[in-house]
């Protein structure tokens, strides 16, 4: 039998964990102060919301709800062999690919009638670095998360952290056509804007875009950086546009399951699991749910209705002048030729 520990060791390992807790609560608030003082130090721009973007790294970033959070990121967190990141820039696919990702990992734990993604929204069972673990202090303890891990980053390439690219960790990137990105994002922080501040203008929206003045953008070098990545290393990461997923989703899930170390066998092709999991994660299942109807996000005006506008691809003929076209498509051939 194995000796018991007297109760005046155990007092001093408990009060020792309460200090331990205590220094690193103490040490994510230093390090959260030292974010600010670095932002209001940075290059800013015209905000889409409310408050100025930030320019850290070369891109933009809104300073306390996503650059707080990325910092934090590149400092703290340790990344596992067996991680998976989706990234993306943000309005380019990520609520379904969060989908997707989180029903091709975690298949086998669940049945058809108690899977999480019926009663949770995707944001939740993927949770981003930025706005939601590590988004102000007191951070998510995601050391003690069991593996297989599942995260979300809009985070460039050029500011991931060492620890990241060493882990050997899978990375999946999807990208959106830039039009259909700019009228889903212009629609999207619409509802986050403060009410306080005018409506911002399509116009206002398209120069600030066409400049690079976005969150996490400029657009293309933040999806040039991932595609220049995925030709070097394509076994860590895998590159996938919203138009190709949208049109040929059956071979996409199943080379998605492949790349991530889950294929599907060939007892559950023949039980239309992949099937089921295009159904469950479709836009028209996932938009009809209540959990993504009215339920309010923790950020102010935003519901999780928001992250369901359309999803259809070549919105933007609905909005876009010919010289707006004209100009973002010149962008896109000089820096992603042939991409879209």
């Amino acid at each position: 039998m194995a000796a018991s520990i007297p109760f005046s060791s155990l007092n001093k390992m408990i009060n020792k964990e309460e200090e331990r807790d205590h220094e690193s609560i103490k040490m994510v608030e230093r390090s959260y102060q030292r974010y600010r003082e670095i932002i209001s130090t940075l290059p800013q721009e015209k905000g889409w919301i409310a408050e100025n973007l930030r320019l850290y790294e070369g891109f933009w970033y809104q300073p306390m709800h996503g650059l707080a959070g990325a910092m934090f990121a590149q400092e703290h967190f340790q990344a596992r062999p067996d991680d998976v990141l989706l990234i993306s820039t943000p309005k380019s696919g990520t609520t379904w690919l969060k989908a997707i990702i989180f029903a091709i990992m975690k298949r086998t734990c669940y049945t058809s009638c108690t899977h999480p993604l019926l009663t949770t929204n995707p944001h939740d069972c993927v949770p981003s670095f930025e706005s939601v673990l590590f988004g102000k202090p007191p951070v998510a303890d995601v050391d003690n998360l069991p593996s297989l891990r599942i995260f979300a980053t809009h985070t460039p390439y050029s500011s991931l952290s060492k620890p990241i690219l060493d882990s050997g960790c899978k990375i999946v990137y999807v990208c959106r056509d830039p039009k259909d990105v700019l009228i889903s994002m212009w629609y999207f922080l619409a509802k986050m804007r403060s009410k306080e501040l005018p409506p911002l203008s399509l116009e206002e929206a398209f120069d600030l875009f066409s400049r690079g003045i976005v969150g996490f953008g400029p657009f293309w070098d933040h999806v040039q950086g991932y595609w220049k990545a995925s030709l070097e290393c394509p076994e860590r990461i895998f590159f996938i546009t919203y138009e190709e997923m949208k049109r040929g989703t059956f071979l996409k899930v199943k080379r998605l399951a492949e790349f991530l170390g889950q294929p599907f066998s060939m007892e559950e092709e023949r039980e239309r699991v992949v099937e089921e999991i295009i159904e469950l994660c479709s836009f028209g299942k996932l938009r009809n749910l209540e959990v993504n109807k009215n339920v309010p996000r923790n950020i102010p005006h935003l519901k999780n209705d928001a992250f369901f506008r359309k999803g259809e691809v070549g919105d933007w003929r609905n909005y876009l002048t010919p010289q707006m076209v004209e100009r973002l498509d010149q962008i896109t051939n000089e820096k992603l030729p042939g991409l879209f």
